[in-house]
């Protein structure tokens, strides 16, 4: 009796205070059992995750690796769905390049046998190829295998093609018809950049390069408002549009500057992130710090079901880097809190994190709910 009031205990004070053997063990059993639920969508002939779409399954990919990079024992499900993703994925890209399309009913052995192709991931969107890039390198720090890698290199290079000339002299649109300028788009350039430049030492200089000219260039523009937090692009004269405060746009851009410092050291890279983590923070917590956006319960579908998930991806990374009391307090809420309140008796898990879980409760909905799982394993 003793020892089981001693780990009740425990687990009651994993809110708070320093992370325990125990507590994170708890923690990582969570994500397991999250993860189990998500490989239900896992479709193996298409290499995505039915029910949601292209870009979420780049995310959902990431996660997968972020849970393999704090818990070994799921490595083996990671490196299958990365090889199969590899494999089966591209002919699903909803909107890929004429030279592209004349290949997508290539033999699979082929196509399993052939080095990798970076204008496959290619579509019509740019946030989309920022998504897959960052995917690769997250299936790289797993496997140490070099073709992901190289496909991440790849993605990246097609992306450089559409540094534009507007809005001060640079920045990537949203896509290569369209004028609009939106942040996501610039932190994804950004944190690849970034992070290429330490996983990639004979090009190191050249993507520090990339990633210095995008953040210099991202912190001049109208993007972050007067309260430190993100708006979502700029208007036509280049100003900050006011739009929604997404959690996305809030996270991106942290992991973009924790890698950029970590390979071109520099006090204002963490100074940036951690202003802005904090105003996000401040802007899309409740009072209980479980995090929100302002379309949650019923009109977050189809993207902004995603979004959550992201920031606790990169608000985990910068707590590694910059610890803040703040930061773990509001991982550590959001997890419990999706364990305890939105989670049904098949462990799917919703969008509203503060619950109850509300439908539909899908693949997306569940892999950002179970970023948030992943990350408390670390705080």
């Amino acid at each position: 009796m003793l020892f089981s009031g001693l780990l009740a205990c425990s687990l009651t004070t994993f809110l708070f205070s320093g992370t325990t053997v125990a507590d994170a063990d708890h923690a990582r059993a969570r994500a397991q059992d999250a993860l189990h639920v998500l490989q239900e969508w896992y479709n193996n002939s298409t290499g995505l995750w039915d029910t949601c779409g292209w870009w979420n399954g780049a995310n959902i990919m990431t996660a997968i690796a972020d849970l393999a990079l704090v818990d070994r024992s799921v490595t083996d499900t990671a490196s299958y769905v990365f090889n199969n993703t590899l494999i089966m994925a591209p002919p699903q890209n909803p909107h890929p390049g004429p030279e592209i399309k004349s290949n997508n009913a290539r033999d699979l052995t082929v196509r399993a046998n052939r080095a990798v192709n970076a204008s496959e991931w290619l579509d019509s969107a740019y946030d989309d190829d920022g998504w897959w890039a960052l995917a690769w390198i997250a299936a790289y720090d797993v496997t140490e295998d070099n073709q992901y890698l190289q496909l991440a290199e790849g993605i990246f290079h097609g992306l450089t093609k559409a540094w534009g000339t507007r809005c001060g002299g640079g920045g990537i649109p949203w896509n290569p018809t369209s004028t609009y300028v939106n942040a996501i788009t610039n932190e994804l350039f950004l944190s690849t950049a970034a992070h290429l430049a330490n996983r990639v030492p004979s090009k190191r200089d050249y993507y520090v390069e990339w990633a210095q000219k995008e953040w210099n260039w991202f912190a001049a523009q109208g993007f972050i408002g007067e309260n430190n937090t993100i708006n979502d692009g700029l208007l036509d004269n280049c100003q900050n549009n006011g739009a929604t405060v997404w959690s996305y746009n809030q996270g991106v851009v942290l992991g973009g500057l924790v890698e950029l410092n970590k390979a071109a050291p520099n006090d204002t890279y963490l100074e940036s992130a951690n202003t802005i983590a904090k105003a996000a923070i401040e802007t899309l917590t409740d009072s209980n710090k479980v995090l929100h956006d302002s379309c949650e319960p019923n009109n977050c579908e189809p993207d902004a079901t995603q979004f959550k998930g992201v920031f606790m991806r990169n608000l985990e990374m910068l707590q590694r880097v910059s610890p803040h009391d703040i930061y773990k307090e509001v991982i550590i809420s959001s997890a419990n809190s999706i364990w305890e309140n939105d989670r049904n008796g098949q462990g799917l898990l919703g969008v509203d994190w503060a619950g109850p879980l509300h439908n539909p409760a899908d693949a997306s909905t569940h892999s950002s709910a179970f970023e948030a799982l992943v990350a408390a394993i670390s705080v």
